[in-house]
């Protein structure tokens, strides 16, 4: 037995080591790529095409993220906080693959726990004493515990390995677990997640370990908050203009595609914004013009599909309408104050205050949680837009359109005639139907033509005073 123990030691020293991880190996797959590139020039327009570039874009965090991977930030464990497609992932991967995945492990969330609990042990290379032969000795099964209990012994199996490790090299070890926020929003999940921050803040505290968790909705971080002690944030925000054309360009070239005029790059960041994601997807096309007009027709479809307003609707949706007529509301003070910063940059620029270019950098609008809540009447619908993508929150408890793409289908929609009466129209019908539900009739029975019966209310209802 001392011996199984000291090999499952060995197994996640193993994990750890230089070389081959699940994580990166997948990620660094080779992609197949035309065999005739094209050849790009700088056109003269002032982008700086020799900067340090990763596989992917290198975008200015990657240097504190590079330095995490690395050991080199000891004391503290992260949280990576951003929407989906900004790029938190890749520069994971990016920082890992410049050091070859020493010390290094990494692993997804996943809203079953028992799931989680294999990919943990996958990623720590522990099977969770499952390969141990005890059963022969009448020895209790130690997969009857659950998955959090599992979990635990994991954790301190990799605490005696990080302990050795740091005394063999002075650095700690890294564990990344990306993309919390599939944990489940209930009891299970948030008890997980702070099964995992108590471990990251004792092991940040002694320098072993350094943990990394990285989420595109906000709740984790608002669960972690209450807890943490020596957790520092991330935000990953989308790119500016400026940072979005020159990446557009990089992306373009890096993907072997046909040259595009200068102003293709313009029109199309201006429809898609500064999402990576996004970026790849236009760069990747033909026609970038035509493929950010066509994302943006899908996510109008989208959002209608999961926020449409259905006028004199029936009562069985009405949940499902109020939930929508609430978020429409949010999202109508989003196109309102975009365009209230295009009337007010217009009217800067004719005073000379402001070059015509800065029309094209304006920011997202932002609203206060607190407001936002206000606006909306409802303070249970912003997690579920947070999640659903449809907003972003950060963590200055400022919300804002989840993208530029999303904020042009808010205005594509809210532009269209009778907008505001249809909306109107729906809030109307839901508070109908809440009256209805309101309503109580009363029955009586056994009462004869000529019969009299005399009620009184007060503030415990209706009460019989004679019949």
């Amino acid at each position: 037995m001392a011996w199984y123990k000291e090999n499952v030691l060995w197994k996640i020293e193993k994990a750890f080591a230089g070389g081959y991880d699940p994580a990166l190996e997948l990620a660094q797959h080779p992609v197949r790529r035309p065999t005739q590139p094209e050849v790009f020039e700088e056109d003269g327009l002032g982008w700086d095409l020799d900067e340090p570039w990763t596989q992917h874009l290198r975008r200015t965090e990657q240097d504190l993220i590079d330095r995490i991977v690395k050991g080199e930030e000891v004391g503290h464990y992260y949280i990576l906080l951003g929407p989906k497609g900004t790029g938190k992932t890749t520069m994971i991967l990016d920082a890992m693959r410049a050091i070859e995945a020493e010390g290094v492990a990494m692993c997804d969330a996943h809203p079953d726990l028992e799931v989680f609990r294999l990919r943990l042990g996958k990623a720590l290379n522990y099977e969770y004493n499952e390969d141990t032969q005890t059963g022969l000795f009448q020895r209790r099964d130690p997969r009857e515990a659950g998955p959090s209990l599992d979990i635990e012994r994991a954790m301190n199996k990799l605490e005696k390995v990080a302990l050795r490790h740091a005394r063999a090299t002075g650095k700690p070890l890294i564990l990344i677990l990306n993309n919390v926020h599939y944990f489940n929003h209930d009891d299970a999940g948030r008890n997980m997640l702070l099964q995992l921050q108590q471990r990251a803040e004792a092991w940040a505290a002694s320098g072993i370990l350094t943990m990394v968790f990285s989420s595109d909705d906000f709740w984790p971080f608002f669960v972690m908050r209450n807890n943490a002690s020596r957790m520092h944030v991330v935000s990953v925000y989308d790119l500016s203009r400026k940072e979005s054309v020159t990446a557009a360009v990089r992306m373009r070239r890096n993907a072997h595609r046909a040259r595009a005029p200068h102003e293709a790059f313009e029109e199309a960041v201006g429809i898609v914004g500064g999402r990576l994601t996004y970026l790849g997807k236009v760069t990747k096309a033909a026609d970038m013009v035509k493929q950010a007009k066509h994302m943006l027709a899908v996510e109008k479809a989208w959002l209608l599909s999961q926020i449409g307003l259905i006028p004199d609707c029936d009562d069985d949706v009405m949940d499902e309408q109020k939930w929508s007529s609430c978020s429409w509301l949010l999202l109508r003070e989003f196109v309102k104050r975009r365009r209230e910063d295009v009337a007010a940059k217009v009217e800067e620029i004719k005073r000379g205050e402001a070059e015509p270019e800065d029309l094209n950098n304006l920011a997202l609008p932002r609203i206060s949680y607190y407001k936002a809540r206000q606006i909306m009447t409802r303070a249970d619908f912003m997690d579920e837009l947070d999640r659903k993508n449809i907003i972003a929150i950060d963590i200055h408890h400022d919300v804002t359109p989840d993208s530029m793409l999303i904020l042009h289908a808010a205005e594509e929609v809210c532009a269209e005639e009778g907008f505001d009466e249809l909306l109107e129209g729906v809030r109307d019908r839901v508070d109908e139907i809440e009256s209805l539900h309101r309503t109580r009739e009363l029955t009586f029975k056994d009462v004869d033509k000529g019969d009299r019966i005399r009620l009184t209310v007060d503030k415990g209802g209706a009460r019989l005073v004679e019949g």
